[in-house]
Parts: structure tokens; sequence; C-alpha cells
């Protein structure tokens, strides 16, 4: 703690426990009438937040680039946590233009928790896929491409009941079909082909194979198992996202399904401290970068919300598969010589004006322009 000097008044190391901050609280409320809050994390994390919230303070957020360069600026090189809390106040007394920090509310808590969830559920399934194409290219690799075990349920179930050259030939395509249409596979004729066809390709059984066969179809079953938690989180985040007031505008934005319009209400927060800008939250405007007789100079900006400008790219993706506005505006980048990065992210800074005036005016998107009227 600071005063309008800059002289510390107070510095302690404290728990991030309930008893240990209300006790921080009180005695810092003690020594000034008006106290002002900041902070470098602003994540579920920290429980000091929350318990400012409920006793009527508020806080700023201090970026974490911001106080590496402050350091810089004041004597010594040493790196403690009291100098780095003694920095963050100072930052926050010569500024003013921090971003206040918001508790959210229980439906924007509620599609954070589910939507770091489902982010974390997902990457358990690239390493799992990733581990079983590898484990199969070591024992049967003409089985290991002949499918793209990403995205093809059927092939995962063959790969539980059958790993090797050996067992797919003997059990034959007439038995190997009825086995997967048992287990409700789609095409499982196909299935059955294409897997005898790659075993017959391999006469020959490789070092391993028993051992890497039990690993293989451990890591289907899991893999599938995976699957059907990732579709019941995904219900559970739609009916969630479904229940906000202005689900339905985000939604009605072509390309912005349930799982990003979530992921961005969790990104976004409240946007009436945008203002406009919301865009440039998303590191979708670039930033001029001039000295003197050099102008024009644009670059790429630093300090961005990577999340809510993955929302509007992967948003933009999504809406240029089909027909209308968005693949048109994507197209006539395109012809202008963008690369398909550059017409995309022109597309998603568009869109981003295009969502924050849909949830100002409070309407859903139409792909007719609105009626302009005169003032």
């Amino acid at each position: 703690m600071v005063d309008e000097t800059g002289a510390t008044l107070w510095s302690k190391k404290i728990d991030n426990d309930e008893s240990a901050i209300l006790t921080a609280l009180g005695e810092i409320l003690d020594l000034a009438d008006e106290v002002h809050w900041a902070v470098d994390i602003s994540g579920t994390s920290s429980a000091l937040l929350a318990l400012l919230a409920v006793h009527g303070q508020r806080a700023v957020y201090v970026p974490g680039r911001t106080v590496n360069r402050m350091s810089g600026a004041y004597r010594g090189e040493a790196k403690t946590d009291a100098r780095d809390a003694y920095v963050i106040a100072e930052t926050a007394r010569h500024r003013n233009d921090f971003a206040a920090i918001d508790v959210p509310a229980q439906l924007a808590a509620d599609l954070a928790l589910l939507t770091a969830h489902r982010t974390d559920l997902v990457a358990d399934r690239v390493r799992m896929i990733n581990r079983l194409r590898d484990v199969l290219t070591g024992v049967f690799p003409a089985l290991e491409g002949a499918f793209d075990y990403s995205s093809h349920r059927g092939a995962l179930v063959l790969l539980t009941g059958y790993q090797t050259p050996a067992a797919i030939r003997r059990r034959g395509r007439a038995r190997l079909t009825a086995w997967l249409a048992n287990r409700s596979v789609r095409g499982a004729d196909a299935v059955a082909a294409t897997a005898l066809e790659a075993a017959q390709a391999q006469q020959t059984a490789l070092p391993g194979e028993d051992i890497a066969a039990q690993i293989v179809a451990d890591l289907a079953g899991q893999i599938l198992a995976l699957d059907d938690r990732l579709k019941r989180i995904d219900q559970q985040i739609r009916e969630t996202f479904r229940s906000h007031p202005q689900a339905e505008i985000i939604e009605s934005l072509p390309g912005m399904r349930p799982i990003l319009g979530a992921e961005f209400v969790v990104a976004a927060g409240d946007l009436s401290a945008y203002t406009g800008h919301l865009a440039s939250a998303a590191g979708l405007v670039p930033v001029p970068r001039d000295s003197g007789r050099r102008t024009g100079n644009l670059h790429r900006p630093k300090r961005y919300s990577r999340r809510l400008r993955r929302v509007f790219y992967m948003s933009a993706q999504t809406s240029i598969i089909r027909e209308g506005p968005n693949r048109d505006f994507y197209l006539k980048k395109r012809s202008e010589g963008c690369t398909h990065v550059q017409a995309v992210i022109a597309l998603a800074r568009r869109r981003a004006g295009v969502l924050w005036a849909l949830l100002r005016d409070n309407r859903a998107f139409t792909s007719a322009p609105p009626v302009t009227r005169a003032a």
C-alpha cells in the first residue's frame, strides 16, 4: 500500500485464505478513507477479488507485461513478490486507465468453468490420439494410415477389438462387418473392407505387436469414452449459454454457435466497457508504429485478449463455409490479393463490429442491411 506521494504505508505477505485476506482488508481500510486496489491476476485462482466485491471494493487489472516493463523504471534488479507488489501499486497510482475487474455473475462463472473443462478434455483427446497413432505406426502402419482417427468413430471401435493384421485376416470381411454393425458403426462394410485391405498389405508380425495391441485397444476405448464426456459437456454448455439474455442475438451471427458463443461471453465480460472497441480488444485492429517521417507503419498488436481473438477467428472460419455476406466478403478480400489468413482476419474484424452493434441495439442479425432513417 502506497500513499499519494509513493511512500509505502503497508506491505505484508498474506495467504490466499479468507481469514488472512479479511484481516489484511481490515488493516488496509483503517489506514485511509479511500483505497484503490490493483492486481496482476484476474483468474479464478484469486479469492481476493471475490472478497473485495463482497465488501464493496473494486480493483483494476494491471497486465503482467506492464508490471514487467515498469520494474525496470525503479532502482535495483531484484525480483521478489514484495517488489512486484510495490511496482503494481506505483503503476496504478500513476495511471488511471486500467480496466476495472468485475466479479462475474453466476451464469458467466458457470460458462467459464464449463468451457475451461471442455478445453482440457479436448487437449486430452488430442494427446491420446497422437499416442495411439504413434503406437499403431510401430506395429501396423498400413492401418494407421487408412483412417483419420480424430473424426472416424468406426475406426476407433475397430481398434477396441482388432489391432493386428493377423487378427483382422482371421476374422474376415463378413464377420468383421457384422461385429462392427452390432456396435452401431455407420458404414460398417466400408470400414471392414478398408481394414482388411490394410491387413492383406502386411503379412509380417513386427516386434512388440502383442503389447502394442493392448495399448492401442486401451487408448481407443479411452478416446470413445472421452467423446461421450465431450457430448455431455457440450450439451450442458449449450443449455447454460442459451439461458443468457442475449444468447439468441449472439447465436444469430453466422458461424457463432453455442460453444463459441459461450467462450465469447466468458472472454468479453461486460460489453459496456468496450464502447465500440471490441475489435481492438480482440487484437484485430493494427497499431501504428510511426516515427518522424515514417508514417503508415502498421503492426500487429501485442496486448489483446487471445481468447476473444480466437472466438472471432474461428467463427469467421466457420461462416465462410455457406453462401452469404460473410463468404462474399471473404472472396472479395481474396480477389484483392489477400491470403486466406489475411482475408479471415479482415472478416473477423468486420464481424466484431457487427456483433457489438447487434448487442448494443439488442437485435438479431439479418443478411439484409437495416434501413437508414433520416436524422
